[in-house]
C-alpha cells in the first residue's frame, strides 16, 4: 500500500487517518527494539525560544503512550518515544498543533518547500514594515527639528494621522507572528518570549493611538509610532537574520537527511524502466541511476562507470571510481554518467539510515550550558514582565505616556533569545562543520567534555591500525628469483579469501608482478593450500606448489612471531613471507599532533604484547599494553580518571563498548561497527585518525565561542536592563538591541561553519 504524499504529511490535521496507517509511519518514524515502541523526529515551525521547547515538551509528554520527548530550541527538532499500543501518531502531532505550533516530519523533502514559503511571507512583513518605517520617519522628522511655534497644531496633528494609517500594516501584518503567538501564550496560560515583545508593541500603539484621538489627554504629549514602526522592523530584520544564519549553521545536517530522491527509474519484467517512489525500492531491484542523482539505496553497479560523490557520507572529498561490481551507498551523488544498480539494502537498513538516526539524534541533543539555559528562560520571562510593570508604577506619578515607554523598553530589551541560543548555535554549527569532514556527533554535550580531555588512549586493530595485513619482508632460497617466488605464491593465494592471502595477492599486484596459473588448488582449513602452477604465458613445466603453514608444507624453518606464511615445492622449502598490520596512513602524525599538545597518548589492545609493542615503536606511544580484556582497558581508564585525567578513548566499536562508554568522550570507527549501536560520543566515518585531532581543537574553538556567547548574553542584559527601568533607553533602541543581540550570537556561532579544518585560531 502506497503511503501518503509529501504535502499529506505535511498537513496531518486535514489527513490524519492517514498517518495512523501502519504502511505511513516508516516515511517519518523508525521501530525501536522494545516491541511496539516507535521513535519519530519532528522539524517544530512557530518555535524561536526555550520557553517555546519547553511548551512543546510539556504538550507531547501529556500525551498518554508518549513514553518520551525531546525538542530543542536550537534546531527547532523533536525527538518522541510512544507506543502504537496506546496512541497514534495523529495524537501526539495535534497536541503540538493545540500547542500552538506546527509540526512536520523531520527528514520530508516537503519541509524545506514550506520553510521556503515561510521565508518569503516573512520577507513580506519586513518589506512592509520596512516601507511604513520610512514614512512614519519622515512624517515625525518635523516635530524633532521644529522650533516652537514652527509647527501648528492642525499640522502636527494631521501628521499624527499619517502616521497612525501607516503604522496600521504594520500592526495588522508584519505583528501578525508576535500577537498570534502572544494570544496563544494567554490563552494556554504560559510565557514566551512573543509575550513580552506583544505587550510591547500593543502598549505603544495604544498609547500613541490615544494621543493621536485626544491630544488634549494624559497621552496626548507625544506619540511613538516612529519608536513602534521602527522597532518591529528591527525586531523582524534580525528574527529572518537569524533563521537563515541558524539554517545554514546546521545546513549540514540537513543537507545530509535530506539526500535521497523521491522517485528512481526501476526496471521491469520487460527489461524497460519506469519511475517508482523510493520507498517501493526492495532488495534485488535493478534500478538506472542518471547523472547528478544520488544512489536512493545501497547496492552494487552492474553497468556502467561513473564517479561517485560520497563527502558527506564518509568524509572524503574527492570524487570515487565506481565500476562494475563496486558498492555504492544510499546518499552519495551518481556525479559523471548513467549506472546500473542492483540493490541490496533499503530503509532502514542502509548505512544511510543509521547516519541519518545519528543526527537526528545530534540535532535534538541539548548541553548542559543549554539546558542551564533553557531551564532559566521561563522564569526570567516571568521576572521581565514584573520588572515592567515595576517601572512603569514607578514612572507613572511623573508622566503616565513615559512611564508606559519605559515598561515598553524594558519588556522589548530583556528577550532570552541571545541567552537560549548562545551554546545551541555554536554547538549545531561545530557539528555540521565536523558532519562535512565525515565525523558524526552523536551527543552535542560530547563537544563540552572533548575540549577539557588531556588524554587520549587509542585501542589498535581497526584504530590505528586497518584490518588488513600488509607483506612486511620476503626471505627465498637461495638462487631464486624474488618476483617469481611472489608469482608463485600468488597462484594459490588468489584462490582463497584468507587475510593471509589476500595480502600476499594484494602486494604482488602492488608491485606488478604478474601470477602464475593454477589448477587443481585445494585449500585445507586451518593449513594452508595446495595445487599446480606453471608460468603465465604458458611456457615451462607444471610445478606442485604448497603455501600455508611449515607442518603443511613439510618443512622446518625459522619462522617470524608475525603472521606469516611458507612457499615450499617438490624440492622443499622456497620462501617465507612475513606479514604485519598496516597502519593507517596518517597514524603516525595524528599521535605526534596530539603529543605536540601535551596530551598523554596511551595504547591497549587485547592482541599479543609484542604485537602491541611493535605498533607502539611505529607510532611513538610510550605507554602500550596488550592482552587486555574489555575489563582490564576500563580498570586502566578509571585509575587515569582517579587520578584527575579527562580521557577521550578511539576504538572500532566492536569490543570497545564498556570503556567507549565510561570514558569522559570516545570515538568510534564507524566502518568497523553499526552505527546505531555505537556507544561512542563521535563517530568516524572515514580512514582519518587526523579527525580526533581536528575534532578536539574545534571542541576548544566552540567552548571558547559558547563562552563568548555567554558572556555578551549576560552583559548586554545586566547593561540594557537599569538603562530601560532608569528611561534612557528608547523603544526603537530596545527593538534594535534585542535583535542585535541575537543576531551577534549566532554570526559569532556561524565561524565555526565552514571551511574549518585544525584551524586554531579565532
Amino acid at each position: 500500500m502506497p503511503g501518503p504524499s509529501r504535502a499529506q504529511l505535511a498537513e496531518p490535521a486535514e489527513t490524519g487517518h492517514l498517518l495512523d496507517e501502519p504502511d505511513a509511519w516508516s516515511a517519518f518514524s523508525r521501530p525501536l527494539h522494545q516491541p511496539g515502541c516507535w521513535e519519530s523526529h519532528l522539524v517544530i515551525k512557530g518555535m524561536h525560544c526555550a520557553a517555546c521547547a519547553l511548551t512543546v515538551e510539556e504538550a507531547l509528554r501529556g500525551v498518554p503512550g508518549v513514553s518520551e520527548a525531546s525538542v530543542s530550541a536550537g534546531s527547532r527538532r523533536a525527538r518522541v518515544l510512544w507506543q502504537a499500543d496506546r496512541v497514534q501518531p495523529s495524537d501526539w502531532m495535534e497536541a503540538v498543533r493545540r500547542a500552538g505550533y506546527h509540526v512536520l516530519p523531520a527528514n520530508d523533502a516537503f519541509a524545506s518547500e514550506r520553510r521556503r514559503k515561510e521565508t518569503r511571507q516573512a520577507l513580506w512583513r519586513w518589506a512592509v514594515a520596512g516601507f511604513c518605517m520610512m514614512q512614519v520617519m519622515m512624517y515625525a522628522w518635523p516635530a524633532y527639528v521644529a522650533e516652537p511655534g514652527d509647527l501648528s497644531a492642525e499640522m502636527e496633528q494631521l501628521l499624527r494621522w499619517a502616521s497612525w494609517v501607516l503604522t496600521l500594516p504594520v500592526l495588522l501584518f508584519s505583528c501578525g507572528p508576535f500577537f498570534t503567538a502572544a494570544l496563544r501564550d494567554v490563552l494556554q496560560r504560559r510565557v514566551s518570549m512573543d509575550l513580552p515583545v506583544a505587550l510591547g508593541i500593543g502598549i505603544t500603539f495604544v498609547v500613541s493611538t490615544m494621543g493621536t484621538f485626544e491630544p488634549q489627554g494624559i497621552f496626548g504629549r507625544e506619540v511613538y509610532f516612529d519608536s513602534l514602526t521602527m522597532f518591529v522592523f528591527f525586531l523582524l530584520t534580525g528574527r529572518w537574520l537569524e533563521q537563515r544564519l541558524r539554517e545554514r549553521t546546521a545546513g549540514a545536517l540537513d543537507a545530509l537527511m535530506n539526500r535521497l530522491p523521491d522517485s528512481v527509474l526501476r526496471q521491469r519484467a520487460d527489461g524497460g524502466f519506469e519511475r517508482v517512489a523510493v520507498r517501493r525500492l526492495r532488495s534485488g531491484d535493478v534500478l538506472r541511476v542518471l547523472p547528478g542523482e544520488a544512489f536512493p539505496a545501497d547496492g552494487v553497479v552492474i553497468e556502467g562507470e561513473t564517479l561517485a560523490d560520497e563527502a558527506l557520507l564518509t568524509g572524503e572529498s574527492r570524487p570515487l571510481p565506481r565500476g562494475v561490481g563496486a558498492a555504492v551507498i544510499a546518499g552519495s551523488h551518481n556525479l559523471s554518467a548513467a549506472v546500473g544498480v542492483r540493490v541490496e539494502c533499503t530503509g532502514a537498513d542502509t548505512r544511510f539510515a543509521q547516519i541519518v538516526a545519528l543526527m537526528e539524534q545530534t540535532a535534538i541533543s541539548r548541553p548542559q550550558l543549554a539546558q542551564l539555559a533553557d531551564r532559566l528562560a521561563r522564569p526570567f520571562l516571568i521576572g521581565v514582565l514584573l520588572a515592567a510593570g515595576g517601572a512603569a508604577a514607578w514612572w507613572w506619578p511623573q508622566d503616565p505616556g513615559h512611564a508606559l515607554m519605559v515598561a515598553v523598553a524594558v519588556l522589548v530589551v530583556t528577550c532570552p533569545c541571545a541567552l537560549s541560543l548562545a551554546t545551541p548555535a555554536a554547538m549545531l554549527a561545530a557539528a555540521g562543520t565536523l558532519a562535512r569532514q565525515g565525523v558524526l556527533v552523536r551527543r552535542l554535550g560530547g563537544l563540552e567534555a572533548l575540549a577539557q580531555v588531556d588524554m587520549v588512549v587509542f585501542d589498535k586493530t581497526g584504530t590505528l591500525t586497518r584490518d588488513a595485513l600488509v607483506l612486511q619482508s620476503v626471505r627465498i632460497r637461495e638462487g631464486e628469483d624474488r618476483a617469481q617466488v611472489l608469482a608463485m605464491a600468488m597462484a594459490l593465494a588468489q584462490q582463497s579469501l584468507h587475510p593471509v592471502s589476500r595480502a600476499l595477492l594484494a602486494a604482488g599486484q602492488g608491485e606488478g608482478v604478474q601470477a602464475w596459473l593454477a589448477q587443481e588448488v585445494q585449500e585445507m582449513a586451518g593449513q594452508g593450500l595446495r595445487g599446480l602452477a606453471r608460468p603465465p604465458e604458458g611456457q615451462g613445466a607444471v610445478t606442485a606448489l604448497r603455501l600455508g603453514s611449515q607442518t603443511h608444507c613439510g618443512v622446518t624453518v625459522n619462522v617470524p612471531d608475525s603472521p606469516h606464511a611458507v612457499l615450499a615445492d617438490a624440492q622443499g622449502w622456497l620462501a617465507t613471507f612475513a606479514f604485519g598490520e598496516d597502519l593507517r596512513p596518517d597514524a603516525r602524525a595524528a599521535v605526534t599532533a596530539l603529543q605536540a599538545r601535551g596530551i598523554a597518548v596511551s595504547l591497549l589492545s587485547g592482541d599479543a604484547a609484542s604485537a602491541v609493542a611493535s605498533v607502539a615503536a611505529q607510532l611513538g606511544i610510550r605507554e602500550a599494553r596488550g592482552g587486555c580484556t574489555p575489563q582490564d582497558k576500563l580498570a586502566f581508564l578509571q585509575a587515569a580518571q582517579r587520578q584527575g585525567r579527562k580521557v577521550a578513548v578511539v576504538g572500532d566499536g566492536l569490543n570497545d563498548g564498556p570503556v567507549l562508554a565510561g570514558a569522559h568522550v570516545s570515538f568510534a570507527f564507524g566502518q568497523a561497527v553499526p552505527l546505531a549501536q555505537a556507544q561512542a560520543d563521535f563517530v568516524v566515518l572515514g580512514d582519518r585518525l587526523a579527525s580526533v585531532s581536528d575534532a578536539m581543537l574545534l571542541a576548544q574553538r566552540t567552548l571558547r565561542i559558547v563562552r563568548q556567547n555567554l558572556a555578551w548574553a549576560l552583559g548586554y542584559n545586566a547593561a540594557c536592563v537599569p538603562l530601560a527601568v532608569a528611561g534612557y533607553l528608547p523603544a526603537w533602541l530596545a527593538g534594535l538591541g534585542m535583535a542585535a543581540s541575537s543576531l551577534l550570537v549566532v554570526l559569532n556561532a556561524l565561524r565555526l561553519a565552514g571551511g574549518w579544518r585544525g584551524k586554531e585560531t579565532i
